[in-house]
């Protein structure tokens, strides 16, 4: 048994030696694979239509200006009942 120990364990050390050597040789530049990944993604992306864009723009734009009458009615609101406190 101890002689199969001793040619098992060389086995093991030689095979990673071998295999992290042949890893190094394959492994592509770790940036090139990055952009490569990158144009991949990009491919899979579904990019919105110049109606879809401009239709949610404005969306947007509709709700922070109602937003915006909404927090300045408020203040002005606020500021009136303020001076009406502080005038008694």
């Amino acid at each position: 048994m101890a002689k199969e120990d001793v040619k098992s364990e060389k086995k093991k050390d030689k095979t990673p030696a071998k295999s992290s050597a042949k890893n190094q040789k394959k492994q592509p530049n770790k940036v090139a694979k990055y952009f490569k990944d990158l144009k991949s993604e990009f491919k899979k992306v579904v990019w919105p239509t110049k109606k879809q864009v401009v239709n949610n723009t404005l969306v947007v734009i509709v709700f922070v200006l109602i937003i915006g009458v909404l927090v300045g009615a408020f203040d002005t609101l606020g500021g009136w009942l303020l001076k009406l406190v502080l005038n008694k």
